[in-house]
């Protein structure tokens, strides 16, 4: 019995680990890229907001997951404009602009619900899965990590890409420069403003995506303000993985088993208050702050805007 009862808290965690953690994982990739180009985006819990609802409301009004991603992704990318015109054009302050989109984020995706459903909270259907043949029948960890959806093996393999991205393309090289150095940038002939602004929008995106995926396959609905602080976990992970797009996926689904510690509780028999397993992922962050913080990397220009003509 107490093996049956171990085998169903690990496979629970781990189940819940992925689903959590894979919004987390697309987040923090995304400020990842932000960062490197020397742009905070404070805004990120307002894009993944966004990105929840739009995503939500596409995949109940068309039955597609897949328009429902891009849905969100898109309405991920529009949010992080604001930050591209306002901060990366006019150099106007990101951590105050960053706030002003996660407070419209909250404010309008609940207005948005408010008109589209009323008060009801309509869910969707379950995801179709993929499962790895060989792998997905594995006892305990089979079908919690070998037998999901593609946009969960796509998003763990994006880590490994944005490495090669990082070190391989003339791209990643310069969002390095964007970040470090934009003055040589810009005397290279390259537009600091551009990459900026693609970083941006690339971080929009995967915000938004992570946003969509938490409310049609995490969730399978939208409730105002579901996301609970996830974009700024999602920030402090970015900031934590020194521009190691492997530490973010380590980092996003440790924060994810933390965050499904409840479910797999509950599955074992364990009796927990509620509010102490609710409290753990924001204790856990403070702790790796205190304990990593010093450590952590952040280009010399981040969060400073660039003039052309500025050395």
């Amino acid at each position: 019995m107490e093996h049956l009862l171990t085998a169903a808290f690990l496979g629970s965690l781990l189940l819940g680990a992925v689903t959590a953690g894979v919004p987390l994982l697309l987040a923090g990739l995304g400020e990842q890229i932000s960062e490197k180009a020397g742009v905070l985006n404070i805004g990120l819990e307002g894009m993944m907001l966004f990105g929840a609802y739009f995503g939500f409301a596409v995949a109940y009004q068309s039955g597609s997951f897949a328009l429902g991603f891009l849905a969100g992704g898109a309405a991920g990318a529009v949010a992080a404009l604001v930050m591209v015109l306002l901060c990366v054009r006019l150099g106007m302050n990101q951590i105050v602009v960053g706030i002003a989109i996660t407070l419209a984020g909250e404010g309008l995706t609940a207005l948005l619900h408010y008109f589209t459903f009323a008060r009801s909270y309509p869910r969707l259907d379950k995801i179709g899965t993929l499962a790895v043949p060989g792998l997905s029948g594995l006892p305990v960890v089979g079908d919690a990590l070998f037998n999901r959806s593609l946009l969960v093996y796509l998003a763990v393999l994006l880590p490994f890409a944005l490495i090669w991205v990082f070190r391989r393309t003339q791209f990643g090289l310069n969002l390095q420069a964007a970040g470090d150095k934009p003055a040589a940038l810009d005397a290279a002939g390259v537009s600091v403003m551009g990459t900026r602004a693609a970083a941006v929008l690339l971080t929009g995106f995967l915000g938004g995506l992570g946003g969509a995926y938490l409310s049609t396959v995490g969730g399978g609905l939208f409730l105002p303000f579901m996301t609970g602080g996830a974009g700024f976990i999602s920030i402090v992970l970015a900031m934590l993985a020194r521009g190691k797009p492997l530490w973010v996926l380590f980092g996003a689904f440790l924060f994810g088993a933390s965050l499904s510690l409840t479910t797999a509780m509950q599955v074992a028999g364990i009796d927990v208050p509620t509010d102490v397993i609710q409290m753990l992922p924001f204790a856990m962050v403070i702790l790796v702050l205190v304990v990593f913080g010093r450590h952590s990397y952040l280009p010399p220009a981040l969060g400073l805007p660039y003039h052309r003509g500025e050395r």
